[in-house]
């Protein structure tokens, strides 16, 4: 089965060895973004809500380099520091999953940065 890297241009250099996302068999699976500028440096410190916000605009990309969109998303992996952040990243994500919901976990974790406080890698079908 082919696979196709997708690396959407524009994004920061990963921060290991891996692709932004991988499309195989109409299936697109989106890495663990977390909000990083364009430097590569974190952005939104302190503030959950932009950040979960920065991560979804990044996963949107993604997928959409793939040919895809948020509403082709069927599961989402989040992952956050602090329960304390729970609703804001709630918040947020209720807006970009307006209709029916992707199924989902949330478990609460360190991240790469102990400034970033929430990561989110997507499951999404986009056809062949």
């Amino acid at each position: 089965m082919p696979k196709t890297a997708i690396n959407p241009a524009g994004f920061p250099k990963p921060l290991a060895p891996y692709s932004s996302g991988t499309k195989a068999d109409g299936i697109v699976y989106v890495s663990g973004m977390l909000a990083f500028n364009p430097d590569g440096t974190s952005a939104h410190v302190g503030d959950a809500a932009a950040q979960t916000r920065l991560v979804l605009e990044t996963i949107k990309a993604t997928l959409a380099e793939a040919g895809g969109t948020m509403e082709d998303v069927t599961f989402n992996h989040v992952f956050l520091t602090d329960w304390a952040n729970y609703q804001a990243i709630n918040a947020v994500y209720a807006e970009y999953f307006p209709g029916e919901k992707p199924a989902r976990f949330c478990i609460k974790c360190e991240l790469v940065r102990p400034e970033l406080l929430v990561e989110i890698a997507s499951v999404a079908h986009v056809g062949n």
